[in-house]
């Protein structure tokens, strides 16, 4: 049992790492409230002004549109390769499975300009899928994994007993692995949504139109390009990352028993 002096540790330890995370939010925050550097707005007026110089309003829907996309087809396609990673044996079973793990060995950085040209052979450069699909690469690479551990973990007796009443090895997959899966999905659901809307080199490399700028890429053109004072940028910078937190706070709940308990089962 934990003594009294041990629970009174443990509260001044954890509040002292709160503190640590919390601070520089609490400084972006004052920053954004503040008196812009040109003296003329001042409080919540700050994120109006970011809002229309920057255009966020442009890159937000991009980086929705493309976290969107990225997360649906990335899921979907770690939930069947996982299930058959997970269940199924068949030739050549580890090695292409090890195949899919060099994507979570290979950074970003390694693959960026050899994708690059590879989509420019294909006319996709400057284009909605130069954005997309190396990240729906990247993304299913760990969701493999991820939806392996959680498959590889299930219960086999529910699986046998529905393979003797005759389901297929795709309504097994739907309709009886799946539900209890909920919390492993939507704590992939948030990474991968989470990494894709920060994604930064990827759009920085593939494109060249505004129009097609996501947020954190349109955040780093706003510094210089159109504001050099702190205040706005500080603004801008609670916009953009304003969605993330959003997303996080609504499915913290699910996210968090995934990671204790969705991946790992006994």
């Amino acid at each position: 049992m934990i003594s009294r002096g041990e629970r009174v540790a443990n509260y001044v330890i954890l509040s002292v790492f709160a503190a640590f995370a919390l601070y520089p939010i609490v400084v972006i925050l004052s920053a954004a409230l503040g008196t812009a550097d040109s003296g003329g707005t001042a409080g919540l007026a700050n994120f109006a002004a970011a809002w229309e110089i920057g255009r966020f309003g442009d890159y937000l829907r991009t980086s929705l549109a493309v976290s969107a996309f990225v997360v649906v087809v990335s899921v979907v396609l770690s939930i069947m390769s996982g299930y058959a990673f997970g269940t199924m044996r068949f030739r050549g079973r580890s090695v292409l499975f090890y195949l899919f793990m060099l994507g979570i060995m290979m950074p970003s950085e390694a693959v960026a300009v050899p994708l690059y040209f590879d989509l420019r052979t294909l006319g996709l450069i400057d284009t909605f899928w130069s954005i997309s699909l190396p990240q729906v690469a990247l993304s299913v690479a760990f969701g493999t994994f991820w939806m392996r551990a959680y498959f590889l973990g299930a219960n086999r007796a529910i699986v046998e007993a529905a393979r003797i009443d005759g389901a297929t090895s795709w309504r097994i997959l739907w309709q009886v692995l799946l539900p209890p899966a909920r919390p492993a999905v939507v704590t992939l659901i948030v990474l991968v949504f989470m990494w894709t809307w920060n994604e930064f080199l990827i759009p920085l490399i593939m494109v060249t139109s505004e129009s097609l700028r996501t947020a954190p890429l349109g955040l780093a053109f706003f510094q210089g390009q159109y504001t050099s004072g702190f205040t706005l940028l500080a603004a801008g910078s609670v916009i953009v990352a304003t969605p993330v937190v959003v997303f996080y706070l609504f499915l913290q709940r699910h996210f968090v028993r995934g990671l204790l308990q969705g991946a790992v089962r006994e």
